[in-house]
């Protein structure tokens, strides 16, 4: 049962325990300033000489160190049928979460994350790579993105849409999991267009399209 739930008006950066670069943590915290933790990322994020706000999870990962310097804003949930991404996403109602340490790790643990992000109903989410950014298209979305820019799109469940802006339209295709994806495709103009019929397509672009996802989904 979720009993704590981290209210703030501000967006959140979501530190994960693989991979985080600096830079990157940096310039998340530049839009989502509330910092929190999934268990083991609290360790990243003060690698990076940051003092998370709050760390959730089963604490397995966690060093007693970084528990004891972070003291009553650790959230402790033992179950072990949900993941820490999961166990924070239930507890952060904010506006929009960005999500570092999550993308470049360990395969399962990367899965299992964007299993979570398409299945959640609250705040979007932005996973940061260090060659990606991706998100769940909410139903519909506008972005200003450069000719010529990588616009992958990966089904998690069967779905089909429109687009404008894409080398390759996607109108009167039918994606799911293990048939039809659509990675590698390209943008043709300044603007893309995609909708969907439901849920379940995530959006892939390269790291440097950050900015105009933000945009986009403000």
């Amino acid at each position: 049962m979720v009993e704590t739930i981290i209210f703030n008006a501000k967006a959140a950066t979501l530190v994960g325990g693989g991979p985080v670069a600096t830079a990157d943590l940096d310039e998340a915290l530049a839009h989502a300033p509330v910092l929190v933790a999934a268990d083991g990322g609290a360790d990243r994020a003060i690698a990076a000489n940051r003092l998370p706000d709050w760390v959730i999870g089963d604490l397995d990962s966690i060093t007693p160190a970084t528990r004891a310097r972070i003291g009553a804003r650790v959230i402790h949930d033992p179950s072990q049928d949900t993941t820490d991404f999961q166990k924070c996403l239930a507890r952060l109602d904010v506006p929009l979460i960005l999500g570092l340490g999550f993308l470049g790790g360990r395969v399962d643990h990367e899965l299992a994350t964007l299993g979570a992000m398409v299945a959640h109903r609250g705040a979007p989410i932005v996973l940061i790579g260090a060659y990606d950014v991706i998100v769940h298209v909410p139903g519909a979305m506008t972005l200003r993105l450069e000719a010529g820019m990588r616009c992958s799109l990966f089904p998690m469940a069967q779905v089909t849409g429109v687009s404008k802006g894409l080398d390759w339209p996607i109108a009167g295709l039918t994606f799911a999991p293990g048939g039809r994806a659509g990675t590698s495709n390209r943008v043709t103009a300044g603007s893309v267009h995609l909708a969907f019929d439901g849920s379940g397509m995530l959006l892939i672009l390269p790291r440097r399209a950050l900015g105009a996802l933000l945009a986009a989904l403000r």
